[in-house]
């Protein structure tokens, strides 16, 4: 992703005055697969699994939007870890298919290495 991609998608839906911060995409994509997997019948066996990095991720959402003054603060490792996670306890179940792309664009926007080669 460009950075001017960056800087477009952290400010969308700032105008009016929603309060989203550099997490917020994160945490959105978080709380639509986590509707999804609770609506999802019949209950996936690592189920629980799933909804713990789910956790994580709306953890790390959480801390993007306080503001640190350390970008490094954020864990990408730990992000992208919890996204595998959460994609190998979905595994091909196509109705949890979009959610799922959404959390992964989301992790990779907020997990991206800073440009520059810091």
């Amino acid at each position: 992703m460009l950075e001017g991609e960056r800087k477009d998608r952290a400010g969308a839906g700032s105008a009016e005055g929603s309060g989203d911060g550099p997490g917020a995409e994160l945490r959105r994509a978080v709380e639509r697969l986590r509707r999804e997997l609770t609506a999802h019948q019949p209950p996936l066996p690592d189920q629980p699994v799933a909804e713990d990095e789910l956790e994580a991720l709306a953890r790390q959402a959480e801390s993007a939007d306080r503001g640190d003054p350390y970008p490094a603060a954020l864990d990408s490792e730990r992000m992208r870890h919890s996204l595998l996670l959460v994609a190998a306890v979905l595994g091909s179940v196509s109705a949890l298919a979009a959610p799922l792309e959404g959390l992964r664009e989301a992790v990779e926007f907020l997990a991206a290495e800073p440009l520059g080669g810091f």
